[in-house]
């Protein structure tokens, strides 16, 4: 049983941090990240708590359990209703502490995941079974959403709920390990799901980059956890070896999955001195990371609402080289022609360059003509939308944002951008703005063909 649960545990755990490598800073791979490490942390404390018999850790699981639930439910929120300011994504927060109040109240009802049913158990499995299926029943709506995600999100959802209630009510029919299995196969179906989301949306390939990450956990797993279960096997089973167990499979399936941004840690660390060789090891870092997510031909075959959507997504990756290394744009015939003219080599870092170059024109393309260096009329705001804040880095609505190291136009903007302009009125010119900077790049690509 410990076996089971240790594989159960490593699945969860490297998709968990894998989701969380892509992009820790988009909230759908985030929350799925925490639901799939909570849902490993379960998997590991019931172990241990079969083994010891400890009433206390039993007492503590009830309130770990509902963790990955609520996750995600929040991960099915997230992808049926985008939100795209901090009012809508406070809206999508509340209901996600909703669901988390009434599911803690009924752990604190239940007392312990042991049986006999009692009714903290069903007030668990209704708090976070029935907003999930809602929830659901909105993402499978998102027309943007790739067919094969959407099948994952309604099996996984509903398997969710079979398996939700079969790990906190605990009825004794089936064993705490395969309760566990079985819920750990519809977590593992939703986090593809949002794998292969966020690789639709930004246009990667994900196939080779992800079989890479199991490859190289799995055989760390096999290295760390099959000493331990050796050890379990010969000396019998005790709390402290299979404490050492899932620690041992956690911190090696961290070093490996999290190895590009450990090395950054350990750069600064043993380089404080040395920035520019810091900046040059990271970049080396982000461009080998990025190739795997390159397609062979990603324009193939690529409709106009795609090509758009990828379009986009290179304009606010404008400032991030490893980002335009991987995107499909950088397989553009305008970009052979570049490097052909300018007789430079064709690698992926010389066609990521030329691609900012070529985004640079575009954009500089739309600045009205004739009318200084910046305005506030209609006819700039293509421009304003995508120049200051992407060429020249304003950042108007970050947090704590100020004008500080800004040139005297950009000055300007940021301080027009502050007072007049709401968040989403510039995104809603950034998507028009990049529907024309696409449709150009596209006529382009047809003529080509």
């Amino acid at each position: 049983m410990v076996a089971l649960s240790a594989v159960v545990f490593a699945l969860s755990w490297w998709l968990g941090l894998y989701l969380l490598a892509r992009d820790p800073r988009k909230p759908a791979l985030a929350l799925a990240s925490f639901g799939l490490t909570g849902f490993a942390a379960v998997v590991a404390l019931d172990a241990i708590r079969l083994v010891s018999g400890s009433e206390m850790l039993s007492r503590i699981e009830i309130y770990v359990v509902a963790l990955p639930g609520i996750a995600w439910f929040a991960v099915l929120l997230e992808l049926s209703r985008p939100r795209d300011t901090w009012r809508g994504r406070a809206g999508g927060g509340a209901l996600v502490a909703g669901v988390g109040v009434v599911a803690f109240t009924g752990a604190v009802m239940a007392g312990d995941v042991g049986g006999p049913l009692r009714p903290g158990h069903w007030v668990m499995f209704a708090a976070v079974s029935i907003p999930s299926l809602a929830a659901m029943s909105y993402a499978v709506r998102r027309r943007s959403q790739p067919g094969p995600v959407v099948g994952f999100v309604v099996v996984a959802t509903l398997f969710f709920a079979l398996g939700n209630a079969i790990l906190i009510i605990p009825l004794g029919l089936l064993p705490s390990w395969l309760a566990l299995a079985s819920t750990g196969f519809d977590v593992a179906l939703l986090g593809i799901a949002v794998a292969i989301g966020d690789a639709f949306d930004e246009g990667h390939a994900l196939r080779d980059d992800m079989l890479r990450s199991f490859a190289g956990t799995a055989v760390v797993a096999v290295l760390f956890g099959g000493q331990m279960l050796i050890g379990l096997a010969v000396a019998g089973q005790s709390s402290t070896m299979v404490v050492l167990l899932f620690t041992s499979l956690a911190v090696a399936i961290a070093i490996n999955v999290l190895a590009d941004p450990l090395a950054g840690l350990l750069d600064r660390l043993a380089f404080s001195r040395s920035p520019r060789l810091r900046a040059d090891r990271a970049a080396l870092r982000s461009t080998e990371a990025a190739l795997p997510l390159r397609s062979e031909n990603p324009l193939d075959g690529m409709d106009e609402e795609t090509f758009i959507r990828v379009t986009r997504r290179a304009l606010g990756h404008y400032g991030d080289l490893s980002k335009l290394v991987a995107s499909p744009l950088a397989a553009l015939p305008l970009i052979d022609e570049r490097l052909n003219s300018r007789g430079a080599p064709d690698q992926p870092l010389e066609r990521a360059n030329e691609l900012r170059a070529l985004l640079a024109e575009r954009i500089a393309g739309l600045k009205p003509r004739g009318g200084g260096d910046f305005g506030t009329t209609e006819q700039w705001r293509h421009y304003n939308s995508l120049y200051f804040p992407y060429v020249v880095g304003v950042r108007a609505y970050a947090q704590n944002a100020t004008a500080a190291g800004l040139d005297p136009v950009a000055r300007q903007a940021w301080q027009w951008l502050v007072t007049e302009v709401p968040q989403r009125s510039l995104h809603n010119w950034q998507n028009a703005a990049a529907r024309v900077i696409a449709t150009d790049l596209r006529s382009h690509l047809v003529a080509a063909r």
